[in-house]
């Protein structure tokens, strides 16, 4: 065993955990399909969001890790539940009012409101490939409506209905009594609306497979289960999806866990082995609220990369996926400055802490190097301090500060400064509150100024911050007072950067003619 491999083996990294729970499936022999499987499952109800990525990302971590750690060739599946009917409208969409009349109906089966694909199923399948391709996830997609209606679902559906009463058996037990009088684990699509019908069955055909019910106007109808004239309700399909693929490993949110002893049992029921499962906690909105693709509140994945790197966003998901995490505006600029911190620690780090270390999950163990010379959270106030409206505004005082950096050999870099401006003005400059100083807090302002006005250290940023700590030390305890009125008299903000790198950034006589401005009430 190499010794990356050694490492990996006792990795206490989460993707490393888990990829050695599913190695232990295969202790005794390979799989006999000549993969180990890891699948991920989207309901297209809506656009896919942040949360659908995260699923993809996490699972593609631990697919990474598993493959540092075993040869046994890997695939994952992003499956799409798009034979769902659609229950209601989104919120969301454009023509909305045009889908009311094909509400019930197999998502597939819905017009695009967007006019571009032959299906809103068809959209949002796109929408979700186009989002996971920006990101080169190894993946394969899979369509319900294709896996049902090619055949490829069939065997497990015959075998479905062989061992009818015994998955029945399983599910009525999780119903309340008045759904247990309707409730069937087919959903036959109705032969001439194509609906999804919520009906019970009047027999189960062992010896044809097929299903008679009773539409709602009476009129008696029998089907084939196979061949897509009938879908499986959600909580059988979950376990016949896993028995049908050989699913090893899916993880999901906490929503479904209650569900996931129904999910195995019907799985080992129609013949296969449950696979291992991971939950994670679900993200919020600011408000707290759970984010929905049909609400489509919270950050979606297009508005993360308008303001920062699919790499940043890759670093949020990584972290502590056990913990419910609010998915809002203000976790960019964090997150961002959080990736990059992490690049330069995994340079000097061994091969154990590289294991340890989000960068080498998010980059399968070739971590770039990072050329931020300037946090994001310090452009941001750069931007905001000199009412930045381009990138090369911002360029003008990097160079400054790190003479040797430019945008052809510092690419990061020039792409965080383009985003910065666009941050801060949609989300700083409209929000931002100056404040005029107290008596103590002008004191020390003044001291400050006057300390840069007999500067002549240049612009190293640790001097510099021992110059601030010098003005406020005497007079703020704690030191916090002092910081705060910085940001919120100087910045117009709550919190921000190490004042002395600020400095550092914008300028010695710029931030003297900053202060004057403050202390002059130019900018409360």
């Amino acid at each position: 065993m190499s010794d990356l491999r050694d490492a990996a083996m006792s990795s206490k990294a989460w993707p490393f955990e888990e990829a050695r729970r599913v190695l232990k499936r295969y202790q005794k022999a390979p799989p006999e399909k000549g993969y180990v499987l890891f699948e991920t499952g989207y309901g297209p109800s809506g656009l896919p969001h942040i949360g659908t990525f995260g699923e993809v990302s996490r699972t593609s971590m631990i697919m990474r890790a598993f493959q540092e750690i075993s040869d046994l060739p890997t695939k994952m599946i992003c499956f799409s539940d798009d034979l769902d009917g659609m229950r209601k409208v989104p919120g969301n969409v454009p023509n909305a009012e045009s889908l009311t009349e094909h509400l019930q109906k197999p998502l597939t089966s819905v017009p695009d409101p967007f006019g571009e694909f032959e299906s809103f199923g068809h959209h949002n399948n796109a929408m979700l490939r186009r989002f996971l391709d920006t990101f080169g996830f190894e993946y394969e997609f899979y369509s319900a409506t294709e896996f049902y209606a090619s055949g490829q679902f069939d065997e497990v559906l015959k075998r479905a209905v062989d061992r009818y009463d015994d998955i029945m058996e399983v599910m009525l037990a999780s119903l309340r009594e008045e759904r247990r009088q309707t409730y069937s684990i087919f959903l036959p699509f109705h032969p001439e609306t194509g609906r999804v019908l919520y009906v019970p069955m009047k027999s189960i055909n062992r010896a044809d497979y097929t299903v008679t019910f009773d539409d709602e106007n009476g009129r008696e109808w029998t089907v084939p289960v196979t061949g897509g004239n009938v879908k499986l309700q959600w909580k059988p399909d979950f376990g016949a999806r896993w028995a049908a693929l050989g699913v090893d490993f899916e993880m999901y949110g906490k929503d479904h866990s209650t569900n996931t002893p129904i999910y195995d049992k019907i799985c080992r029921i129609l013949g296969a082995p449950a696979p291992d499962h991971f939950t994670y906690e679900l993200f919020l909105d600011e408000n707290g609220q759970k984010i929905s693709k049909t609400s489509g509140n919270g950050v979606s994945i297009d508005q993360w990369l308008t303001y920062a790197s699919s790499e940043s966003l890759s670093y949020f998901m990584y972290q502590k996926p056990k913990t419910a995490k609010r998915m809002h505006f203000d976790v960019i600029p964090k997150a961002v400055d959080e990736y990059h911190q992490q690049l330069r620690a995994y340079v000097d780090q061994d091969a154990k802490a590289r294991l340890n270390n989000p960068v080498w999950h998010i980059h399968g163990g070739d971590a770039p190097e990072s050329k931020m010379v300037v946090p994001f959270s310090m452009l941001l106030n750069l931007a905001s301090v000199s009412g930045a409206e381009d990138k090369d505004q911002l360029w003008g005082f990097i160079q400054r500060y790190a003479p040797d950096a430019n945008a052809q050999t510092n690419p990061d870099m020039d792409q965080a400064a383009g985003f910065a401006v666009r941050y801060y003005n949609d989300f700083v400059k409209p929000t931002r509150v100056f404040r005029a100083p107290s008596e103590l807090e002008r004191a020390a302002l003044i001291a400050l100024r006057d300390g840069l006005q007999a500067w002549d250290k240049g612009l190293d940023a640790e001097e510099l911050q021992g110059l601030v700590f010098a003005c406020g030390r005497e007079r703020f305890d704690p030191m916090r007072g002092w910081f705060t009125a910085l940001y919120e008299v100087l910045l117009g903000a709550s919190q921000g950067p190490r004042f002395g790198g600020f400095i550092a950034l914008y300028g010695v006589d710029e931030t003297i003619a900053l202060i004057d401005d403050a202390l002059a009430g130019k900018l409360a």
